[in-house]
């Protein structure tokens, strides 16, 4: 391994919790040998990880067969990879916009609710719900969206047994005070300046990844595995906030498109590396779902 060039690579803060989903194998299994050569890299303690598997054991989150490195955990459950699973449909419609496949009909999608707080749960939950899908806060109770979301928006209102509260409306004249540029209007809305500064240090790990990958035949299967969580990490940093607004309404060029094709281009060769010990079954699931949503995101 080359120490001078690894002293140079960012290193993304990832919490343990994370890191042990995000090994987590097709099967179900996490090896934790691989885990903690994997924390390694990462710089986190055997402790840290000792405490963090503990932890998820006495949760009932995973099992435990055997101690310390040779100990194999199995997810109970569900083998979910947790924060770093990309959202397949969020990750295709970015990348069809990047391709000039989504093109926006100058529709806004508006939502009002008026939920009790006797309802809080359910009020907050459709808020965030909003935001994940995202539609971001015009006034007290008043959300817009750029992308057409009511039928998930009603789905979850229903849900929450809440959609007798909720109110859907479109409109191509949308405007708040002097403004209806729609240009203008989404940067008023939506914080375009700190989702494109996250997109750009997306962009530049996956610079980094590149120049890695270049060397491809200089990395280990667990320096493959860190650099594989690592993209994850930050790719789910950028895009789980970004509301997806249309190339019509952001600034060109817009550096979500870029750092979207470089990770892309990261992930396709990450793929095309030799599988550890030979065998492709030993990868962690994230390796599949990346492979699903980014490096075919039109399905193909």
């Amino acid at each position: 391994m080359n120490h001078a060039r690894q002293d140079h690579v960012h290193r993304p803060e990832i919490p343990t919790r994370l890191l042990v989903h995000a090994l987590v194998r097709e099967d179900g299994t996490a090896d934790a040998g691989e885990l903690y050569a994997v924390a390694g890299l990462l710089g986190m303690t055997d402790q840290q990880v000792r405490l963090c598997i503990k932890r998820l054991v006495a949760e009932g989150r995973f099992t435990q067969d055997g101690r310390g490195r040779k100990a194999v955990l199995r997810a109970v459950a569900d083998a979910a990879t947790g924060a770093v699973a990309p959202d397949t449909d969020h990750v295709r419609h970015a990348y069809r916009q990047d391709r000039g496949l989504a093109p926006w009909d100058g529709t806004w999608h508006l939502f009002a609710f008026a939920i009790p707080e006797a309802r809080r749960t359910a009020r907050d939950t459709l808020r965030e719900t909003l935001l994940h899908l995202g539609a971001a806060p015009v006034q007290g109770g008043l959300y817009v969206a750029a992308n057409p979301i009511a039928d998930l928006v009603e789905a979850q209102a229903r849900h929450l047994d809440v959609l007798d509260a909720v109110t859907f409306l479109t409109s191509t004249d949308l405007r708040i005070g002097d403004i209806d540029d729609p240009r203008q209007l989404a940067a008023t809305i939506w914080p375009l300046d700190e989702i494109a500064a996250r997109h750009e240090h997306l962009a530049a790990f996956a610079g980094t990844c590149a120049d890695r990958l270049a060397h491809g035949a200089d990395l280990s299967g667990v320096e493959r595995l860190t650099l594989a969580v690592e993209l994850a990490v930050e790719f789910s940093r950028a895009m789980t906030p970004d509301p997806l607004l249309p190339p019509e309404l952001v600034p060109r060029p817009w550096p979500g498109s870029r750092a979207r094709r470089l990770a892309q281009e990261c992930w396709t060769a990450l793929r095309a590396l030799p599988a550890a010990q030979g065998n492709p079954t030993s990868l962690p699931r994230l390796f599949r779902l990346y492979g699903d949503a980014i490096i075919e995101p039109d399905g193909r």
